[in-house]
């Protein structure tokens, strides 16, 4: 039995709320991720930090405070594929992301000044992804240093049937994972705009180790025996993914 588990970036840390009441559905607002995943060179790629330090990250906590963008999150590739470090920032919906993603150009060109700092040169190349956020366990406000993330190729006429049995089958499991203190968070988002990837999986927590330890309990609790037709269902959806570990550098919401 191949084993599926439910966790990727973007919203390393942060993901809507699941089990509201009805009042609480009615009033709670979509969440939408806008993520940059580069490609960068690995001989220098740790200046690309320190250049996001220095110069992003003022301008997008101040984005934040002020209300033109929900969170944002620079992160670095640990373990996985090509993409070396992701940026991410958030919004109540899709027009949203596209106006602070002009604004925030706008006040990084201005504090620049016309000069080039270098960054484009380390990381040359992306890919972008619109995310939604589905469900996941809310917000947290221990930042976890460690996440786990799982990038899936699913079928385009099912995956709706996918979300389905993360609600029902797999958030009971990583909600109480979240309340024993096993993990920080998680969250299940849908593509909107991107690539192949048609949904993202997060998991966050203190370290690789105790993320890695977590992740295998609930793959048990989740598939067991390899009885739950349900869980094997969703594997069939989604029966292909890319996994990556990354280092929560930063996060502001």
């Amino acid at each position: 039995m191949k084993r599926y588990l439910l966790t990727s970036l973007l919203a390393l840390t942060i993901s809507a709320p699941v089990s509201l009441s009805a009042q609480d559905e009615k009033e709670e607002k979509d969440t939408y991720i806008y993520a940059t995943y580069f490609y960068c060179k690995t001989a220098t790629q740790d200046k690309a930090d320190e250049l996001i330090k220095k110069n992003a990250a003022p301008i997008y906590d101040a984005a934040v405070d002020d209300g033109t963008i929900s969170a944002w999150g620079w992160t670095s590739h640990h373990t996985g594929g090509k993409w070396r470090k992701i940026q991410y920032h958030m919004s109540d919906s899709v027009a949203g992301l596209l106006a602070a993603q002009e604004t925030l150009a706008k006040r990084a060109d201005e504090a620049a000044g016309g000069v080039d700092d270098g960054f484009a040169e380390i990381c040359g190349a992306h890919d972008d992804y619109i995310w939604k956020v589905e469900s996941g366990s809310g917000i947290t406000d221990e930042r976890a240093s460690a996440g786990l993330s799982v990038y899936h190729v699913c079928s385009i006429a099912n995956e709706e049937r996918a979300d389905e049995i993360v609600e029902k089958i797999f958030a009971p499991v990583y909600d109480k994972a979240v309340a024993d203190g096993k993990i920080k968070s998680w969250g299940w988002s849908s593509h909107v705009v991107g690539g192949k990837y048609r949904r993202l999986g997060t998991m966050t927590g203190a370290n690789f180790a105790d993320l890695l330890e977590a992740r295998g309990e609930i793959l048990d609790a989740i598939y067991g025996d390899g009885e739950n037709a349900e869980a094997n269902e969703f594997s069939s959806i989604c029966g292909s993914h890319s996994d990556y570990l990354w280092e929560i550098l930063h996060n502001k919401s």
